[in-house]
């Protein structure tokens, strides 16, 4: 099974900063990434994102989300069936991250199918600053809540087979 990792986000627009940062961590205990490729920054969206992850059999996406009354730190896991628009999963100008990915199937591209598609998204408080560093509520949690972030995204690929 072909998989692809995706750090999704800015890494000069403070919070943005942690789909990225969770693909670098990722990478570290990955013991050996026979069939995985990493994109530890990938700020491409829409239908571009076509380009990126034609021909794999499966998706772990790392980014950040923004809910009414969400808590920074705080982190969804999600599947490409369970999936909620994340901040950089979602384009105004362009088709959103499920439009595009199905967008390909129709048009007979080897994408991943929804079951195959794993997102973490946490939440964040600011996007828009620009900053190399994610606020405090970010960077003090990072420690606790990467690593169960991490054992997570390693037991999927370490577990999941293709149907």
């Amino acid at each position: 099974m072909r998989t692809i990792i995706l750090g999704m986000g800015n890494p000069i627009l403070c919070d943005d900063a942690v789909g990225i940062r969770l693909a670098r961590e990722l990478r570290t205990r990955l013991p050996d990434h026979a069939g995985i490729d990493i994109v530890e920054e990938c700020t491409t969206g829409g239908l571009n994102l076509l380009d990126v992850v034609t021909g794999y059999d499966r998706l772990v996406v790392f980014d950040s989300i923004k809910t009414e009354g969400g808590t920074p730190g705080t982190w969804h896991a999600m599947t490409g069936e369970t999936f909620r628009e994340t901040m950089n999963l979602t384009n105004v100008h362009d088709a959103n991250f499920t439009t595009a990915l199905e967008l390909g199937r129709q048009m007979g591209a080897r994408v991943p199918s929804p079951r195959h598609i794993h997102i973490f998204a946490v939440e964040i408080a600011d996007n828009t600053t620009f900053s190399e560093t994610m606020t405090a509520d970010l960077e003090s949690g990072f420690p606790q809540y990467s690593r169960k972030i991490i054992q997570q995204a390693l037991d999927l690929l370490r577990d999941e087979t293709p149907a």
